[in-house]
C-alpha cells in the first residue's frame, strides 16, 4: 500500500538502504530481510524507500511484489530503480523499463550516465543518443503515471571533465518532466566546498530541482549532503547507518538529525526523531553487523563522557559537553568510570545507577581511589558497568554484596592419548547456611567453571536459570610478557530483558574468568531483587 505522508513535498529524505546499502561486503540480504528493514525505515518516516530493481534479479521481483501486498505504509513511498532505455530502441520496448512498470511502484529511479567517457566507453553510444535514452524513458514512465527521479551517475566526475554535458544530462531529465535530478558523486572523491560550488552552479544554470548522492570515501558523504543542501538541493539520498558499496554512503541518521536539529527543517513525521537510535540499531540487527559504538547520535558512546573536567561540567548543566540533548534522538548520556575519573564522575554515575551518595565527600573521595587503584591493576570500569556498581555499594555499604561464601574452585583441562580433551570444574561454596558441593564438564575451562557455579548456586537461587553467559572477552595487559602477562577479562551476561558486563584480572585466564563470574551472578540476583545473604 501506499502511505499518505503528512509532510508536504518541498523536501525529501529518500533511502537506499535496500539497494546501494545492500552492496556493502558482508550484507546479502534476504526479501525476508529487506521486508523487515522497509517497516523500519517507514516506521522512522522517510519519505522514499528505495527497494531494488525489479527484473534485474528474482529476488528483487519478489521483493516488490511483497511489500506491496505485506507492508501498510504508513509515510514512505515505495521505489523502483533502473537504468534508461538501452541505446537504439524506444522506452516502450525496453523490457528493463516493462519491468519497472510491472513492480507497481509508483516511484521509479532512474540511472542515466552523466560522464561522457562513460557514455562512449561503457554504453558505447553517442552522446546525443545518450540525451535521447533519458528524454525518452522519463517522458514514457510519466506518461503512464509515474513519478520518476533520476539519478545522474558520476556527475561530478563528468563536471569536471565536461560541464556542459553534464548539464545537458539535468536538463534533458528535467525537461523531459523529471521530479527531481540527483547529482550522484558515485566514485565518493568530492569534498564539501566541491559540491556546493557545483550544485549552486547547476541550478542556477538548468532551473531544475536538484537532489544529492554522496558516497563516503573522502570521509565527507554526510558533510557533503549537507553542502549541496546548503547550496539548493532539496531531496538527499541516505542509507541507513552509513552502508555502501566501499567505505559507504551517506549516514541517514546523521543527515536527518542534522537537517532536523541544526537546519530546523521538519523532514520526520511528528515524534520520528526520538526512534532514531532504536531504528539504526534494529537495521544493523537484521543485517547483522554490529551497531557502531561512535556513531553520532545513535552509538552506545555518542554521549558518553570519560573525563572528570567534564564530568564536573555536566553535573552543572549536562547542555556543556553536549550538542544536543540525547533524549531528542532516542540515545542517553552515560557517563564512564575509569582512573580518569574525578569526584563529580562519581556522584554522576551513582545517579545513574540510582545509588544516592548522599553528598559524602568522603565516600566519593574513597571510591574515587579505589577505582584508580583497581586500574592501575588492570580493570577497566567503563566496559564493565555491572562490577562498577558492585564496587560502589560496597563502599556505600561498608561491605562487599554477598549472596554466596566460596570456599574454593578448581578447574581440570585433561589430554587424553587418543587426542580428545576434557575439561572438568569443582566449585565448594556455602549459600544461605547450606555447604554445596558441585561438579560440571564444558567445553573449556572457563565453560565447565561458570556451569559447576550455576549448578551450585540454582539450588538455592532458582532465579539465576534464566541467565547466559552472551560474551566473553579476555586481553593480555602491558607489562610482563609472555606467560606471566596479566589477564583482563570481560563477560557480557543476559536474563532475557537486559545485559551487563563483569571484569576480572589476575596472573592467569581462569583466575580472572572466576573473578567475572562472581560478579556477573552476584550482579543477576541484584538485578532479579534478591535479598543478600547478610
Amino acid at each position: 500500500m501506499t502511505a499518505t505522508s503528512e509532510l508536504d513535498d518541498s523536501f525529501h529524505v529518500f533511502d537506499t538502504t535496500l539497494r546501494d546499502g545492500a552492496q556493502r561486503e558482508g550484507i546479502n540480504l534476504t526479501v525476508a530481510d529487506k521486508l523487515a528493514i522497509a517497516r523500519h525505515l517507514d516506521d522512522f518516516g522517510v519519505g522514499f524507500i528505495e527497494g531494488g530493481w525489479p527484473g534485474a534479479n528474482p529476488r528483487d521481483t519478489e521483493f516488490f511484489a511483497r511489500a506491496q501486498q505485506e507492508i501498510d505504509f504508513r509515510h514512505a513511498e515505495l521505489v523502483a530503480f533502473g537504468s534508461t532505455r538501452r541505446a537504439g530502441t524506444t522506452a516502450a520496448q525496453d523490457h528493463q523499463v516493462k519491468a519497472l512498470l510491472e513492480s507497481g511502484a509508483q516511484v521509479i529511479t532512474l540511472v542515466a550516465k552523466s560522464h561522457d567517457r562513460h557514455v562512449e566507453l561503457a554504453l558505447r553510444t553517442t552522446l546525443d543518443e545518450n540525451l535521447a535514452m533519458v528524454a525518452d524513458t522519463v517522458s514514457h514512465l510519466k506518461e503512464q503515471g509515474r513519478r520518476v527521479f533520476v539519478d545522474c551517475e558520476h556527475f561530478f566526475d563528468g563536471y569536471r571533465a565536461n560541464p556542459e554535458y553534464a548539464k545537458a544530462v539535468v536538463r534533458a531529465a528535467s525537461e523531459a518532466g523529471a521530479d527531481v535530478v540527483i547529482l550522484c558523486d558515485t566514485n565518493g572523491g568530492m569534498l564539501p566546498a566541491q559540491i556546493h560550488a557545483v550544485v549552486s552552479t547547476v541550478l542556477a544554470d538548468t532551473g531544475a530541482r536538484l537532489g544529492i548522492h554522496a558516497q563516503d570515501d573522502t570521509g565527507c558523504a554526510v558533510a557533503n549532503t549537507l553542502a549541496a543542501v546548503d547550496a539548493g538541493a532539496t531531496h538527499v539520498q541516505c542509507t541507513a547507518n552509513g552502508y555502501g558499496e566501499r567505505v559507504g554512503n551517506a549516514n541517514l541518521f546523521p543527515v536527518v538529525a542534522a537537517l532536523e536539529l541544526k537546519y530546523g527543517k521538519k523532514v520526520l513525521p511528528e515524534g520520528r526523531l526520538r526512534e532514531m537510535t532504536r531504528i539504526s540499531h534494529a537495521i544493523a540487527e537484521v543485517v547483522n553487523l554490529t551497531p557502531s559504538t561512535h556513531q553520532p547520535y545513535v552509538g552506545v558512546s555518542a554521549f558518553a563522557h570519560k573525563a572528570g573536567l567534564h564530568a564536573s561540567a555536566i553535573k552543572v548543566d549536562p547542555d556543556l559537553y553536549q550538542h544536543i540533548d540525547p533524549e531528542q534522538v532516542g540515545n542517553t548520556m552515560r557517563m564512564l568510570v575509569s582512573d580518569m575519573a574525578g569526584r563529580a564522575s562519581i556522584e554522576l554515575k551513582g545517579k545513574e545507577l540510582g545509588i544516592d551518595l548522599g553528598g559524602d565527600r568522603e565516600l566519593v573521595g574513597r571510591v574515587v581511589e579505589r577505582v584508580k587503584e583497581r586500574e592501575l591493576a588492570g580493570y577497566t570500569y567503563e566496559a564493565a558497568d555491572a562490577s562498577f556498581e558492585l564496587l560502589l555499594r560496597a563502599e556505600a555499604e561498608g561491605s562487599p554484596l554477598k549472596y554466596f561464601e566460596v570456599e574454593s574452585w578448581r578447574a581440570i583441562t585433561e589430554d587424553r592419548p587418543d587426542g580428545t580433551h576434557a575439561n572438568e570444574a569443582t566449585v565448594k561454596l556455602w549459600s544461605k547456611g547450606e555447604r554445596i558441593v558441585a561438579t560440571a564438564e564444558g567445553n573449556g575451562p572457563v565453560n565447565a567453571l561458570d556451569r559447576a557455579l550455576r549448578v551450585a548456586l540454582e539450588r538455592t537461587y532458582p532465579e539465576l536459570a534464566k541467565l547466559d553467559l552472551v560474551d566473553y572477552k579476555v586481553r593480555i595487559l602491558e607489562g610482563v610478557h609472555g606467560t606471566q602477562s596479566t589477564t583482563r577479562v570481560l563477560i557480557s551476561t543476559g536474563d532475557g530483558t537486559g545485559e551487563w558486563s563483569t571484569v576480572g584480572v589476575a596472573e592467569n585466564v581462569i583466575a580472572a574468568s572466576w573473578q567475572a563470574l562472581e560478579d556477573a551472578y552476584t550482579y543477576g540476583l541484584l538485578r532479579a531483587g534478591v535479598t543478600p545473604a547478610g
